[in-house]
């Protein structure tokens, strides 16, 4: 079975990715700087096929010395989003873009490459639905860093696969609530209220074990799938009043509050097509009112004095 290094293993998507591989049999090791003092990875201790590496994916001699040893490469290390990019833009250029630009100088063209990048580099769009083929218009530092990646490997002679991932939902050992649906189910069960900016904007979203999915499919027919991007999400998009009231569904005394006069500092505002990687045999099994219910259930766990957020 393939050894897998995913960089960032103990993040939000890295924890769980790390757990779907062992449950296929890969080797998995993890490189992660703990930056946020998380302990997601301790239940895979006693797995023969799992490995840890404390330390930063900015070092250039620890990269060239482990690098050789995988066949598949996840480079999953980032500051995420754009409030935390923006607060610290010097460390999000080393970590987002010039370690990554490091991972593929070192790697052989024979080692696998999947790129997490992001529907964020589409924008704010006109078109009905984004394909592969839009052009992007990338809004923050975060989805900027991420173009530029997805430019340089789709013009390397090395082969890869990039995915861009619409905004993730789903519990994790290392949880994130600033993510939109996250954020909404914990809101909606901690205040009772949710107050929406521009609740027309569309969005997609996909599950983070669908994520860990699309990864895995990715490896697994790599062959077929190399050099091309495939946007990766749910097959309806969808507002955030469309959102808000499905959540209301599961908390009927909700009060969602539409503020007409504010305004929503992201821009962000697109419907995205998956049909792509659909037809490369990979299809999303979680919905979001299965992501709600999940993350409903584990509520008390994360609102218990543990703010999991980015920034």
């Amino acid at each position: 079975m393939e050894k897998v290094l995913i960089t960032g293993g103990a993040g939000y998507v890295g924890s769980i990715l790390t757990e779907s591989l062992l449950k296929e049999g890969f080797y998995v090791t993890c490189l992660d700087n703990l930056f946020y003092s998380q302990k997601s990875l301790m239940s895979y201790a006693s797995n023969p096929n799992f490995e840890f590496i404390y330390g930063d994916v900015r070092d250039e001699r620890l990269l060239r010395e482990i690098i050789p040893k995988f066949d598949v490469l996840l480079p999953l290390a980032a500051i995420v989003g754009a409030p935390a990019c923006n607060l610290a833009p010097i460390e999000t250029i080393s970590i987002n873009y010039e370690a990554v630009i490091q991972i593929e100088k070192i790697r052989e063209s024979n080692q696998k490459l999947i790129f997490p990048s992001t529907i964020s580099v589409y924008g704010m769009q006109s078109e009905e639905l984004c394909t592969e083929k839009t052009s992007l218009n990338p809004l923050s530092l975060y989805a900027e860093k991420k173009a530029d990646i997805e430019e340089i490997l789709s013009s390397s002679n090395k082969n890869s696969i990039i995915l861009r991932l619409a905004t993730v939902f789903g519990a994790s050992p290392r949880m994130r609530t600033d993510l939109l649906v996250n954020d909404f189910v914990m809101k909606a069960a901690g205040e009772g209220y949710l107050v929406l900016y521009e609740g027309h904007v569309m969005r997609n979203y996909v599950h983070i074990r669908d994520i860990s999915r699309a990864f895995i499919h990715c490896i697994q027919n790599y062959g077929d799938m190399k050099n091309e991007i495939y946007n990766v999400g749910l097959t309806n998009n969808f507002s955030k009043l469309d959102l808000a009231n499905k959540i209301k569904k599961y908390f009927p005394k909700l009060e969602i509050i539409l503020n007409e006069i504010g305004e929503d500092i992201d821009k962000r505002n697109y419907q995205i097509s998956s049909e792509k990687i659909k037809r490369k045999n990979f299809l999303p099994k979680y919905s979001l009112e299965q992501g709600i219910e999940e993350l409903i259930k584990v509520k008390d766990i994360i609102l218990k004095n543990n703010p999991h957020k980015n920034i």
